[in-house]
């Protein structure tokens, strides 16, 4: 992914960067193994700030960010690093509460591991990734339905023309809505056909996704297109 604009590239085995924050030596030499052996280069850093400086001065592909940095936390990293880039995030913690998990993805992260984890577990889940969102392949016409249009091939979904500027799992949750007007999803069911990993623990974050979604739409418009069926769950508005 290019940061200045934000678009992934296609990824290439052996072009592939991953940036690093970690530090705890141990884990970042075996994660930086792990990687190697698939292919994939890794840039380390032990703290935040020389984590920043390496990329704003680079050109990376992914981020690993760990929470516990020694001189910044984790969180306002990412706040740092989504002021000026939509670089995948995935978060590396040995914080496993849901409520640190809600508030990393509300900040933009697009996945969450738990210490302890196999170093191969990181390297399957960044694969998966770039399978599910990195091809580029030509562009497709986009999908109409009810004022929005779904651009599939680049994770895109405008609302009367407007881009609502959606990350991974918000696009997923909304063009999944979109596609069954009218038609009511429990928090597991849309968990199951949008995560590529589904984690039923983390049905919470459904709802952070869904306010997220909410409030972009309501810079357009004042309708309430996404409904809440209270104790169901939710659909998006049938307009028919």
């Amino acid at each position: 992914m290019n940061k200045s604009t934000g678009v992934l590239r296609i990824i290439d085995t052996m072009s592939t960067r991953v940036l690093l924050f970690e530090d705890e030596n141990n884990i970042a030499e075996n994660l930086k193994y792990a990687l190697k052996t698939e292919g994939i280069q890794c840039e380390h850093s032990s703290t935040a700030m020389d984590g920043l400086k390496k990329f704003s001065s680079g050109t990376f592909d992914l981020v690993i960010l760990d929470v516990g940095l020694p001189d910044k936390n984790g969180f306002d990293v990412c706040k740092d690093i989504r002021a000026s880039s939509k670089i995948p995030i995935f978060f590396l913690t040995a914080r496993a509460d849901e409520v640190d998990k809600i508030l990393g993805l509300e900040l933009g992260a697009d996945d969450y591991i738990t210490k302890p984890f196999s170093p191969r577990e990181v390297t399957a889940r960044i694969r998966a990734f770039f399978r599910r969102y990195g091809d580029t392949s030509p562009a497709t016409e986009a999908k109409k339905i009810k004022g929005f249009s779904i651009f599939e091939d680049r994770f895109q979904i405008k609302y009367q023309n407007v881009d609502l500027d959606l990350r991974r799992y918000e696009f997923g949750i909304l063009k999944f809505l979109l596609e069954h007007p009218g038609r009511v999803f429990s928090r597991s069911q849309i968990m199951d056909r949008v995560w590529h990993e589904p984690d039923m623990s983390l049905e919470r974050t459904i709802d952070t996704h869904i306010k997220v979604i909410r409030a972009k739409l309501k810079q357009i418009t004042d309708d309430e297109l996404i409904q809440t069926h209270r104790g169901l769950g939710y659909s998006i508005k049938d307009e028919s």
